[in-house]
């Protein structure tokens, strides 16, 4: 069940990655950015960006068996 857990956090994370770079228009994503600009300002698709790398990186290890038993 970790396999699929940290696929779908790896691509959760990928999401947000592509998103931050394309400054996206979908929903969820203007969602988010419209918390995020609150304290990230301007910066926030480059947060977006380097939050999703760090998620992306997370989730694979999750799905490769480092957290955890």
């Amino acid at each position: 069940m970790k396999i699929v857990w940290g696929i779908v956090m790896a691509g959760v994370g990928l999401f947000m990655m592509i998103s931050g770079l394309m400054k996206s228009d979908f929903v969820v994503y203007r969602l988010l950015v419209a918390r995020s600009r609150l304290l990230w300002g301007d910066h926030v698709h480059v947060f977006f960006i380097i939050a999703g790398a760090a998620v992306i990186v997370v989730g694979i290890l999750m799905a490769i068996g480092v957290f955890g038993k």
